[in-house]
């Protein structure tokens, strides 16, 4: 979603990077800055607010001996993003029990879709959530909802009546049946109304949630600011769950909304699976907007799909050069549940690409797979548990059923080949790797497989 405006600050800064900063190219750089915001749909009095901070920061900041003037200036525009998205990363308030999450939004923001991604994300992190259907108004909106409980295994919760009678028979079925968090999937409208808010108070005042969170789209752009902030108004929101960062909007809302509300955002969705729900880190953001990747978060994914076990299994086939086609297909479906190619180029700092080259990397890289895919779903069980019985005649009729050359299928072994040699001098992987142990090794492993595609 930030791509136009990492593009935009990141040409901006290396214009200053080989320039002694003074009040003139400052300004420069600051009118330059201002116009990259406003052109990413970021808010007015909140680029105002930004520019003002920056100048006042960099006029009062002693130029330390040894770094680089625009270096400093980096670390202050770094600083004021940080600050601007909320200072802080915001963990959900889980301290009751039942713990009650009312979410809250628009129709069309992605609420109920969002209520099935936090479920499944509870349940990763050992809670025992329940969805609550409290939308009694929407034409299959109950349906939705438990078509979408029934793909993440949580349970849903629904009955007939008002919906006050729902929460409170929904809390007793929780308490009996052991849940510890509900999820209350409340009634959205096209546009904030009267009977919308009166029914949200209702459930607020009667059962005091211990989240009230509002979803966002953030496609919507300035809107979503008027929205947020007239639900804060009348409700008193405790964060907000931005849907849709992975999208190709110029990301203004997220850098304003904070700023409008004074509320955090606590969950951002970034993409269409179910498991794609994250906590919200205002710094690994700001350092993604400029430029400088979030190798944290691209390790936490890692750990999330690569389990221990299977971790020091192929630890210890790459370190004996065991690896096999078999364990390349395995690894890479597991990467794509990471995330896209253009989402991990993103994220590994020191990849300053535009945004068409990283577009054109991904788009080829993906291609390039597949093809390799096609290869190997062409070799016999045992072909791809031993690339050493690939002769000649082998590789012919390998040919022929993938459709794809010899010259390139020779390619592919011997990258393959190169690749499980390079491997096999990682026989102290987990020193390497440092405090991470064998999952981190995967995301070693990863980089190897990216020589090979």
């Amino acid at each position: 979603m930030f791509e136009s405006l990492t593009e935009r600050l990141q040409g901006i800064i290396g214009k200053t990077r080989n320039l002694e900063l003074n009040q003139d190219n400052m300004q420069e750089a600051l009118r330059e800055i201002r116009r990259a915001l406003l052109e990413a749909d970021v808010n007015l009095r909140v680029v105002k607010s930004f520019i003002s901070s920056i100048k006042d920061k960099a006029e009062g900041e002693k130029v330390l001996e040894g770094v680089n003037p625009s270096q400093q200036l980096i670390k202050i525009v770094n600083d004021e993003l940080i600050e601007l998205l909320g200072k802080e990363q915001h963990p959900l308030n889980l301290s009751s029990n039942p713990s009650i999450i009312m979410m809250l939004g628009l129709q069309g923001s992605g609420k109920t879709t969002s209520s099935a991604k936090l479920a499944v994300k509870l349940k990763k992190e050992g809670k025992n959530p329940i969805l609550v259907a409290c939308d009694i108004y929407r034409p299959a909106a109950i349906t939705q909802l438990k078509t979408l409980g029934e793909q993440i295994g949580v349970e849903v919760f629904s009955k007939d009546g008002d919906v006050k009678s729902i929460v409170q028979s929904a809390i007793d079925y929780s308490k009996e049946k052991g849940f510890n968090v509900l999820i209350l999937d409340t009634a959205g409208r096209l546009q904030i109304d009267t009977d919308m808010m009166a029914e949200l108070l209702l459930i607020d005042r009667m059962f005091s949630p211990d989240e009230k969170l509002l979803v966002i789209d953030a496609m919507t752009g300035q809107e979503s600011v008027n929205v947020a902030e007239n639900f804060d108004a009348q409700i008193g929101l405790t964060g907000l769950v931005l849907t849709k960062l992975d999208g190709d909007s110029r990301g203004g809302s997220a850098l304003s909304i904070v700023y409008c509300t004074g509320k955090p955002i606590k969950l951002t969705g970034t993409g269409e699976k179910l498991n794609a729900l994250e906590d919200f880190y205002p710094e690994r953001m700001a350092t993604r907007i400029l430029g400088m990747g979030d190798i944290v978060t691209l390790v936490e994914r890692a750990q999330e799909v690569f389990d221990e076990k299977s971790a020091k299994e192929l630890e210890m086939k790459m370190a004996k050069a065991e690896f096999t086609f078999d364990d390349f297909i395995k690894m890479q479906k597991q990467m794509k549940m990471i995330g896209s190619m253009e989402q991990i180029l993103g994220m590994i700092p020191g990849m300053q690409i535009s945004k068409n080259d990283k577009e054109r990397i991904s788009h080829e890289g993906e291609k390039q797979f597949k093809k390799i895919e096609v290869f190997i779903q062409s070799m016999t069980p045992e072909e791809r548990a031993n690339p050493a019985l690939l002769n000649t005649s082998r590789k012919k009729r390998i040919s022929k059923g993938s459709g794809i050359d010899m010259h390139n299928i020779n390619i592919y072994i011997k990258q393959f080949e190169q690749m499980r040699q390079m491997m096999k001098g990682m026989n102290d992987m987990k020193k390497m790797m440092g405090g991470f142990g064998g999952k981190h090794a995967m995301s070693k492993a990863m980089a190897m497989m990216r020589k090979f595609r």
